[in-house]
C-alpha cells in the first residue's frame, strides 16, 4: 500500500524534552496555523516516510534505533496524519474528494449552524506589523524597574485607600448612575483590550507571530481573543507560561495603578472608572479567566506550568478509562502512563471539570432561555442541554455498547449494575416521609388581659399563677373620666324622668310629652352604655384557668396606658401544637398522622402528637412572630408594622398533644415538630416540580 505524500509546506520544529526524558518535535501547519507535538517514535516514522511502506519503515527504524515498532504502529501514524489533513490528497481524489472531506469535517448544515451558534470567532485585526513597531515601547513593561514601580504604586495606593476607607466603600453605590455606568463600560473595554495586548506583546517578545486579534462568541457572549498559537514554537515551557499568564498579569498591574489613580483623582467619571479597574474588573477576570476548567487563561497557565499540552483531553481520556475499569474491570491499557500521584490528580481534575461544566452549561442554558423570546429560548435551551450535557453522555454510552461483548464476559458488570439499580431504587421507590418544622406548644384557650384605655389600678384580687373560676373579676381598674360622665348622665336621666312625670299638670308640658319620652330613652341608653364601658374596667375570666405573666410591679394607684397588657389567662385543660407548612409538605400529611414535639433547648419531655387539622387556605399573616425566621423559626417572612407576612404560601397545621405535659403546662413553648407523613417516591418531588415549571413556561 502506497503511503500518502506529506504536505510540502509543513514545518518540523524542535520541541521540549518530555517528562519521560525522550525528545519531542512540533509539527506546524502554516496554512491553518496549527501545531502538533510529536514524540520520538513518530519523528522516526516521518523521517523515513519516503520509504513508502509500513513494514519497510518499521524495519528501518528497528535496525537504526533502539525502538521496536511494528507495521501497525506506522499505520497509526499514517491515520493521524490523514485525520488531521497533514498529507496531500491523492491525484484520483481531486476536487470532489476534497469537498467530501470538508463536508465530512463540517457535518450537516444543521450541525454547522449549531456549532457556530455555540462558538465562533470574528477576526478584526492583523496586528503583527503594529506589534513590531511598538515592541520597543512595550519592552519597558517587562523590566524589573516597572515591577518595582508597581510595588511602590501598590503601597501608596493601599495607604490612600486605608485613609479614605469610608469613601472607598461608598464609591460602588455612588457610581450607580448613567455617568458611572458609561465610565464602567469604557473601562471594561479598555482593560479587555489591554489584556489581549498583554498576550500579544509577550508572545511577540519571544519571537512569535500574531496573525489575528478579534472577538470570539461563546453562546453569543462576546469575548476578546488573540491568536497566540505560535507560542507552541517555544521549546521553553516557562516562556509559554509567560505568554498564557500575561493577560491576567496585565489586569493585575492595571488594578495596582488604578488604585493609586483613585486616591489622587477628584470625584467624577474618571475616578469611578479607576474604582472599577481597582476592584471589580480584576476580581471578575480572576473568577473567569483563572478557571482551569474551561479553555481560558487559567487552563493554559496550568497546562504550561505542568508542561502538559492538551490537558483536558488527556485527563478526560484517563478519567474515562478509570470509569470503565471501575465499572467493568476490562483490563484495557491506560491511555497514558503517569506516576500514581499525578494520575490521581488528573482523574480528579477531569471529574471536577465535568462537574463545573455541568453547572456552568445549565446556567448558560437558563440565561439563553431568559434572554430570548420564549419559543426561541426554549429551542436554544434544549440545544444547550443536548449538545453540552446529553451528547457527551451519549457518546460514552455508545462506547459501552461497542464494548458490550467484552463487558458481558466480565463478572464485574453484575456488581456495577446492582449498585446502579440500588441507587435508582433509593431514588424511585417510596420511602416513609417525615416533615420537620418549628412549632409552638400552647394552650387551646388563651385570653389576654389588658387595660381598654388609660386607667388607674384600684384592686388586684388575683395573684400570679392563681387559679380562677369562670366569671371572677381579675382586677378592678378606675376610669375617673368615664365615672364622671356616668354620674352626669345619671343626673340628667333623673331630671328628664321628673319632667316627664309632671307633664300632665301643665298644658305646655303635655304638648312636649312625646319628645320628653324620646329624651328619657336616649338618656337611658347613654347611661347603659357608660355602665357597660365601666364593666370593661373590671375584666372577668371568660373561662376557668390560671392568670399568668402578671407584672410583679403592678400595685393599686398605678396608672396604665391604653391597651397596656397586664397578664394572660391560660385555660385549664388541653394544649395543642401549632405549625405552618408549605404546599409540598402539607400534601404528605393528613389528620390522624402521628408526630413528636421537642423543645428548642432539647431539655424536657418528648411529646407525642396527632394531627388535628390542616387548613385549606394559605395563611396571609402569622398570628405570632415566634415561627418567623427573624425570631429563629422556619417560616421565611417579612416584617411590616409589627406583623409578619410569609414570603410563600404556608398552611396552618394543628396537632393535639397526647403526652403528659408535666412542667410544660404553664406557658407557651417553641420547639421542633416532626410528623410521620405518607410514603413518597423521592424522585416524584423533583418530577412534579419540573412538570409544573414546564407547564408554566410552555404557556404562551
Amino acid at each position: 500500500m502506497a503511503l500518502p505524500r506529506l504536505r510540502e509546506e509543513l514545518d518540523l520544529l524542535p520541541g521540549p524534552t518530555l517528562p519521560d526524558g525522550q525528545p519531542s518535535w512540533t509539527l506546524h501547519d502554516p496554512v491553518r496555523n496549527l501545531f502538533f507535538r510529536i514524540d520520538w517514535p513518530t519523528f522516526e516514522v516521518l523521517s523515513r516516510w519516503s520509504l513508502g511502506d509500513f513494514g519497510a519503515i518499521a524495519r528501518a527504524i528497528e535496525s537504526a534505533t533502539p525502538l521496536h515498532l511494528g507495521a501497525a504502529d506506522v499505520e497509526n501514524v499514517a491515520q493521524f496524519l490523514v485525520e488531521n489533513q497533514l498529507v496531500q490528497p491523492a491525484a484520483a481524489q481531486g476536487a470532489r474528494g476534497l469537498a467530501e472531506r470538508l463536508a465530512k469535517i463540517e457535518g450537516t448544515p444543521l450541525k454547522w449552524l449549531l456549532h457556530h451558534y455555540l462558538f465562533f470567532r470574528v477576526p478584526l485585526w492583523r496586528p503583527d506589523t503594529w506589534l513590531d513597531r511598538w515592541q520597543p515601547v512595550a519592552a519597558f513593561f517587562f523590566t524589573r524597574r516597572f515591577v518595582w514601580l508597581s510595588v511602590a504604586a501598590l503601597s501608596i495606593g493601599l495607604l490612600g485607600v486605608v485613609r479614605q476607607w469610608d469613601t472607598f466603600l461608598a464609591s460602588l453605590v455612588d457610581t450607580f448612575n448613567w455617568e458611572g455606568l458609561l465610565a464602567y463600560g469604557v473601562a471594561l473595554f479598555s482593560v479587555k483590550l489591554l489584556h489581549e495586548l498583554g498576550h500579544a506583546f509577550t508572545a511577540k517578545r519571544f519571537g512569535c507571530r500574531i496573525p489575528t486579534m478579534g472577538v470570539a462568541f461563546l453562546v453569543l457572549w462576546p469575548m476578546a481573543y488573540t491568536d497566540t498559537n505560535e507560542s507552541w514554537r517555544l521549546t521553553n515551557n516557562r516562556q509559554r507560561l509567560a505568554v498564557s499568564s500575561a493577560g491576567i498579569a496585565t489586569e493585575l498591574f492595571i488594578a495596582v495603578w488604578a488604585t493609586l489613580a483613585w486616591t489622587l483623582l477628584p470625584d467624577g467619571a474618571g475616578r469611578s472608572a479607576m474604582f472599577f479597574l481597582a476592584t471589580t474588573s480584576w476580581v471578575a477576570t480572576l473568577a473567569i479567566n483563572a478557571s482551569p476548567f474551561m479553555r481560558f487563561d487559567g487552563y493554559f497557565i496550568l497546562s504550561d506550568a505542568l508542561d502538559m499540552p492538551n490537558m483536558h483531553s488527556r485527563s478526560f481520556a484517563l478519567a474515562r478509562w478509570k470509569l470503565r475499569e471501575g465499572l467493568f474491570r476490562l483490563g484495557d491499557p491506560k491511555p497514558e502512563h503517569f506516576g500514581p500521584g499525578k494520575e490521581r490528580a488528573l482523574i480528579v481534575f477531569a471529574w471536577l471539570t465535568w462537574l463545573y461544566r455541568l453547572v456552568l452549561f445549565l446556567g448558560i442554558a437558563v440565561l439563553v432561555y431568559s434572554f430570548f423570546i420564549k419559543l426561541l429560548g426554549i429551542f436554544l435551551f434544549v440545544v444547550e442541554i443536548i449538545w453540552f450535557i446529553a451528547m457527551p453522555i451519549y457518546q460514552e454510552l455508545k462506547v459501552w455498547h461497542t464494548l458490550w461483548p467484552r463487558i458481558r464476559q466480565r463478572g464485574r458488570w453484575w456488581r456495577s449494575a446492582s449498585v446502579v439499580t440500588l441507587l435508582l431504587g433509593v431514588f424511585f421507590l417510596p420511602w416513609p416521609g417525615g416533615v420537620s418544622a418549628s412549632g409552638i406548644l400552647r394552650p387551646v384557650d388563651v385570653w389576654p388581659v389588658f387595660a381598654p384605655a388609660g386607667a388607674v389600678i384600684e384592686r388586684l384580687p388575683v395573684a400570679e399563677s392563681a387559679s380562677v373560676e369562670a366569671g371572677r373579676v381579675l382586677l378592678t381598674l378606675g376610669a375617673p373620666d368615664v365615672a364622671v360622665r356616668r354620674e352626669t348622665a345619671g343626673v340628667n336621666l333623673e331630671r328628664l324622668r321628673l319632667q316627664a312625670d309632671v307633664a300632665g299638670f301643665d298644658a305646655e308640658a303635655r304638648n312636649r310629652l312625646q319628645s320628653s319620652f324620646v329624651e328619657v330613652t336616649t338618656a337611658q341608653a347613654q347611661v347603659d352604655g357608660l355602665r357597660d364601658e365601666l364593666l370593661r374596667y373590671q375584666p372577668s375570666a371568660p373561662f376557668a384557668g390560671r392568670l399568668r405573666d402578671l407584672d410583679p410591679d403592678l400595685h393599686p394607684g398605678q396608672w396604665l396606658g391604653r391597651k397596656e397588657k397586664l397578664g394572660v389567662l391560660v385555660a385549664d385543660g388541653s394544649f395543642l401544637v401549632e405549625t405552618y407548612l408549605d404546599e409540598e409538605a402539607v400534601t404528605r400529611i393528613k389528620p390522624g398522622d402521628q408526630g413528636i414535639f421537642m423543645l428548642d433547648s432539647a431539655v424536657g419531655p418528648v411529646l407525642k402528637l396527632r394531627v388535628l387539622s390542616v387548613e385549606a387556605d394559605a395563611t396571609r399573616v402569622l398570628p405570632s412572630g415566634m415561627l418567623a425566621t427573624q425570631s429563629g423559626g422556619h417560616v421565611l417572612s417579612r416584617e411590616k408594622g409589627g406583623q409578619f407576612f410569609p414570603e410563600r404560601s404556608v398552611y396552618r397545621v394543628a396537632l393535639a398533644v397526647e403526652s403528659p405535659l408535666d412542667e410544660l403546662a404553664d406557658r407557651s413553648w417553641r420547639g421542633t415538630v416532626s410528623i410521620r407523613g405518607s410514603w413518597e417516591v423521592p424522585a416524584w418531588r423533583y418530577l412534579r416540580n419540573g412538570a409544573a415549571v414546564l407547564l408554566r413556561e410552555a404557556s404562551f
